[in-house]
């Protein structure tokens, strides 16, 4: 299927689910996460939900990540340039949202991106080549690629992977692992 295709279905999709599903759902996804062997990296880079996309609620990663003491990063987005600045998470962070309702820190301590050790990801959709879906921007393929090759890119998905995205390209940044409710997709 095509990314334009992609976005149509899923944004429907999303939008039918209920707030008690997208909480259920949201929690199986972070317990799920505790599964994976990531826990040794100490610098995590999270997305803020944009609540009205019914995006995955992030707010379970973000206690498990306060829990076990690692540092999370959270990013301010320039829609001139459609690059990202990142930004330490701590007790003092304010935030506002932006023009498109995305949280988003007002200032604070800049993470460089060569610092940051797992990414999780937002998307639309997901294949199971760990090519990804977005809502076209390329926010997270600019910063993705200027990650160290190390990173470890995790998408958060509330459906099941698509067979394949026909017009992913060389320049989509492709996911390590993908987690959804029922499963983690190593990629």
């Amino acid at each position: 299927m095509l990314k334009k295709e992609l976005r149509k279905k899923y944004k429907e999709l999303r939008q039918q689910l209920t707030e008690d599903i997208l909480v259920e759902k949201s929690l199986a996804i972070a317990n799920r996460m505790l599964q994976l062997d990531v826990w040794d990296k100490m610098y995590y880079h999270l997305f803020l939900t944009i609540e009205e996309q019914k995006e995955v609620d992030t707010e379970f990663v973000l206690q498990i990540l306060a829990r076990k003491d690692k540092e999370i990063v959270v990013s301010k987005s320039d829609f001139e340039t459609f690059e990202m600045t990142h930004f330490l998470l701590t007790d003092n962070t304010k935030f506002r949202t932006n023009s498109y309702n995305i949280p988003e820190p007002v200032n604070g301590l800049e993470v460089p991106v060569d610092k940051i050790e797992v990414v999780f990801v937002p998307l639309l959709a997901f294949d199971l080549k760990g090519n990804r879906v977005g809502y076209g921007k390329g926010f997270y393929d600019k910063f993705l690629s200027k990650c160290n090759p190390e990173t470890i890119k995790i998408g958060l998905s509330f459906f099941e992977a698509e067979e394949e995205i026909s017009d992913a390209t060389n320049n989509d940044m492709r996911l390590d692992f993908c987690i959804t409710p029922n499963k983690i997709y190593t990629f």
